[in-house]
């Protein structure tokens, strides 16, 4: 299973081997999920984004399969919460993606999921949740780190991190 690292910077890392591992984690972490809640993902093409949305999609219990929107921009999945998965890969920037409507996503029951999420950033205040994905040592790992925004995003970690040592 996955395990739990502090390190500077970010009490939430986490080292998966596998991508069954970062969807373990995602599923994990979809459970404290709230309606209006925002996930940032960051990092390299190929670190995992996509496959961290499709944890948290089997987290809310979506059934149906979760493929990257790149193309489309954005899709939406049903769950416990729905779940609005947005690509600001081929986008310039927040603007971009406010002219999509993202505003309106929010004001609804669902949570937004944005993958190249730090072009984004400024649009969301300090009300997200940033999931910064990289290699680690071996191929098949990845360091999750996550970096709480604002609201009640410290508390909800404290719970996850309790669960990646079994408590």
């Amino acid at each position: 299973m996955y395990e739990n690292r502090e390190t500077a910077g970010s009490p939430w890392t986490f080292l998966t081997r596998g991508e069954g591992e970062t969807r373990e984690l995602a599923s994990r972490l979809a459970r404290l999920l709230r309606p209006g809640d925002v996930i940032l993902l960051v990092g390299e093409l190929g670190s995992g984004k996509t496959t961290f949305v499709k944890g948290l999609a089997e987290g809310l219990g979506v059934r149906e399969r979760v493929i990257s929107p790149t193309f489309t921009l954005h899709r939406e999945y049903r769950g416990r919460l729905p779940l609005h998965h947005l690509d600001a890969y081929r986008l310039r920037g927040a603007r971009d993606l406010s002219d999509l409507g993202v505003e309106e996503l929010l004001e609804g029951e669902g949570v937004v999921a944005v993958e190249w999420g730090e072009r984004a950033r400024e649009l969301f205040g300090d009300e997200y949740l940033e999931v910064n994905l990289s290699y680690g040592g071996e191929d098949n790992e990845r360091v999750i780190r996550l970096f709480p925004g604002g609201g009640t995003w410290m508390e909800r970690l404290g719970a996850l991190g309790e669960d990646a040592h079994g408590g």
